[in-house]
Parts: structure tokens; sequence; C-alpha cells
């Protein structure tokens, strides 16, 4: 039976940091030594970045659990040691007793036309990054080739074309000379500079939507595989309440312009659904149903991820 701290409600078996802060970008400098009009001081209250609902309402700020930090200190060298996001290679470790995965019962046909929004090219590059970790999970490493070229395509429209480039090309080699533990690690390092050319281009946000399609794609995958071979050791690695918290603080915190989508909107109430059904009581074991659900709900956040807002 395992123990859970009702103050905390953490979740079992992963322990993760209590408060962990994220740059707010500030895209209106005022001067102190300015003097304002009336009309200037509206102007200023107009073009004031507004509160999300997790910052008004709750006052909420994102906890990113521990165990999925890669490189906490990987952003060093330019200045900003305080943003990271949820590793999508340390979600599928979490979830490695769970092989095979389901990859063809739950695949997804990405669009040949690119999305015209920044923020579904980050959910769908964290998908096909995703992809690459199940290719090597399920060994099915002749599925490289095309993640690689698909990674090369997204890359570019994100604006992170000549670093994905030079770990499209690494991928290829992997492959090809069937190196999977040199795949996974390519596989975050493409994670990671993306991450790196975003926060150089002041878009931090986006970083994080790339690990959530990543996860969005794990949890779909690793759902469907528990439902169909149930047991509580098996169903505790879906329990993850904290990653589904994180994500619904994060997306709530975006820019507005973002997370007002209506997408967005909807994902961000399905991780609160799934925040509520992975919560368990200290006495509480996962069960058949319990899974059921949260395979109905990653499988719609896994469509809503792909769906552009349509």
């Amino acid at each position: 039976m395992s123990i859970h701290s009702s103050s905390l409600q953490q979740p079992r078996y992963h322990r993760f940091l209590n408060i962990f802060g994220l740059p707010i970008p500030l895209d209106l400098c005022l001067s102190c030594s300015m003097k304002f009009s009336t009309s200037w001081a509206l102007a200023a209250f107009l073009l004031a970045p507004q509160l999300t609902p997790a910052q008004d309402e709750n006052n909420k700020e994102p906890v990113l659990p521990a165990d999925l930090i890669d490189d906490p200190h990987v952003r060093e060298e330019l200045g900003v040691n305080e943003f990271t996001a949820p590793s999508i290679r340390l979600i599928f470790d979490d979830l490695a007793q769970l092989s095979p995965l389901p990859v063809k019962e739950t695949k997804h046909e990405l669009p040949k036309r690119m999305p015209l929004d920044r923020s579904d090219l980050s959910l769908e590059i964290g998908f096909l990054i995703a992809e690459g970790f199940l290719a090597v999970q399920n060994n099915t490493l002749n599925d490289i080739e095309g993640i690689a070229k698909e990674l090369s395509r997204y890359g570019k429209a994100l604006g992170a074309g000549e670093r994905v480039n030079r770990h499209a090309a690494s991928l290829l080699d992997h492959a090809k000379n069937n190196r999977p533990e040199a795949l996974k690690e390519e596989l975050a390092a493409t994670q990671k500079d993306v991450e790196i050319e975003l926060v150089q281009l002041r878009d931090a946000d986006l970083a994080h939507l790339i690990s959530l399609g990543g996860w969005a794609r794990a949890l779909e995958c690793a759902s469907l595989a528990v439902e169909r071979d149930f047991t509580e050791e098996r169903a505790n690695q879906l329990f993850r309440e904290d990653v589904a918290d994180y994500y619904e603080a994060i997306l709530g915190s975006l820019d507005p312009r973002v997370s007002q989508r209506k997408h967005m909107v909807e994902i961000r109430e399905i991780c609160s659904g799934l925040k509520n059904t992975m919560t368990l009581a200290a006495d509480e074991e996962p069960t058949e149903a319990k899974v059921k659900e949260i395979r109905e709900q990653s499988a719609r956040l896994a469509k809503l991820a792909l769906s552009r807002g349509q």
C-alpha cells in the first residue's frame, strides 16, 4: 500500500520541487522618470500583460516535477538558468517497463501542410520527438528516417532549422548503425536545442508546448498499454498528478493570445481532469476504471494537440 501526504498530495514514488520559478517575458518597459499624462496612463494599462486565470484566480505557479528535469543548468550560457521544461526523454524513461507501447494502434498522421501558428508547430514537434522515442523503445528504427525528415521541416518553420538539421543527420546515422542509446541522446539534445533557440527568440513559452506534445503522445500510448494488461504496478506509472498539474498551470500562464485559443482552453481542462483522476488517497490503489478514464482523456488530449484549433 502506498503512503500519501494528504496535505501535500505528492505523487507516489516521486519527489518533486515545491517551488520552481519560470521567467515571464516583459514586452513593455516603462521608465520611472517619464511623466505620463492621463492618456499615457490609460495606454500603459491597456498594453500591460493581463493576468491569466492561473495567476489571477488561483495565484498558482507551475511546479515542475524534479525527476523530469534533464539538466537544470542547460541554459547557463544564456543567462536564463531558471528556465527549463520537462524532458520528453525522462517521460519515456518513466514508462520503460510498459514496453512495447501500442504505437500503430494510436498512430496520428500529421498534415503535409505546416501549421500557421507557432504554438501548433511547437505541440507537433513535441509529438515528433516522442515518435522518435517510441521507435527506439519498440525497436522500429526504420521509422527514424521519416521522423528525422519531419523534424528538419518543423525545425526550419520554427526558426531552429540549422540546429535541428544537425541532429536529424545524426539520427539517421545512429538508426542506420543500430545505436539505440545514441538515438535517445540525440532526440533529447534536439529538444534542448530547439528550446534554446526559442529562448533566444524570446519564445520561451513555446518550449513548454513542445514538452506537452511529447507527454500527450506518451500518455496516450502508455494508458492503452496498461488498459490492455492491467496490474496495479503497471498502472502506478500513469498516476502522475504532479505532471498533469504542471501542464495545467503552464497553459494558464501562457500569453493570452495562445492560452485563450479554443483548443488550448480545452487542453488545459483535460489536464485538470487528468490531475483529478490521477490523484489517489493515502489508502487508494489504481483501478481499471480510472485507467480507462485516463486512456479516454489522453486520447482526446492527443487529438486536440494536433487539431490546430480546427
